[in-house]
């Protein structure tokens, strides 16, 4: 298994009138939040079996396909970090980790960043300080402050919120869209898989200043009556 060999694989399955559609729908023009990137129009299943088939890569070309401008090689990389990572003793998980923060500039859209921070960053962080997240909520980059709402996530399938709420009011004045979805969808996360009064006793507090985005993405499993009253600032 290569590094060659991985990327003349993933050549092959290149689909030119699917990447046109992903270069759109990613936001790949100039000034746009995925600006530069490069798509080669394969579905996520089978980056996933790709995945599967370079379990074994080294963590040196795994570095390498994060480093590429060509966005599936990237997803690929994340695929494959994911499955050792969960294969991992505690010294390969904390270097999986301490890589995966390396690479933040890498994991740069948000794709990249949900299909992989709660698995990787959330997971690790499950029994661990959580300081690196309040830092990557108060960075300057989009994708880290997103990074570090997704990685909570895991938690949330654990049972627990408090770190959600927190880097939800952290990030509550962000100005990009991007920022106001992920944070409406954690909390929605929030109500539906641990309590729906937690959730709203949150909303009570900042839904009259949150960005609509955000608080209708937060609201939107409530029954309509109660979405309506919450919609009518």
């Amino acid at each position: 298994m290569s590094l060659k060999q991985i990327q003349k694989d993933l050549q092959k399955l290149k689909n030119k009138e699917k990447a046109k559609i992903l270069q759109g729908f990613f936001k790949t023009g100039k000034g746009q939040y995925g600006e530069g990137d490069i798509f080669l129009g394969i579905i996520v299943p089978l980056q996933r079996k790709t995945a599967s088939n370079y379990k074994d890569l080294t963590l040196q070309d795994i570095q390498e396909l994060l480093k590429s401008k060509i966005h599936e090689y990237r997803l690929t990389a994340l695929f494959i970090l994911i499955q050792q990572y969960n294969k991992a003793d505690e010294k390969k998980k904390k270097k999986i980790f301490n890589l995966y923060l390396k690479n933040t500039d890498n994991i740069n859209n948000w794709d990249l960043i949900d299909l992989s921070a709660p698995n990787i960053i959330g997971n690790y962080l499950l029994n661990r300080p959580r300081d690196v997240l309040y830092n990557l909520a108060n960075s300057n980059s989009l994708w880290e402050k997103r990074i570090s709402i997704l990685s909570t996530f895991e938690f949330i399938k654990n049972n627990e919120y408090k770190d959600t709420l927190k880097i939800s009011k952290i990030l509550l004045n962000d100005n990009h869209d991007l920022i106001h979805k992920s944070v409406g969808w954690m909390l929605r996360e929030v109500g539906k898989r641990v309590s729906q009064q937690k959730e709203e006793e949150f909303l009570k507090k900042y839904y009259k200043t949150m960005p609509r985005t955000m608080l209708r993405y937060a609201i939107e499993r409530f029954e309509e009556s109660k979405r309506q009253s919450y919609l009518k600032k």
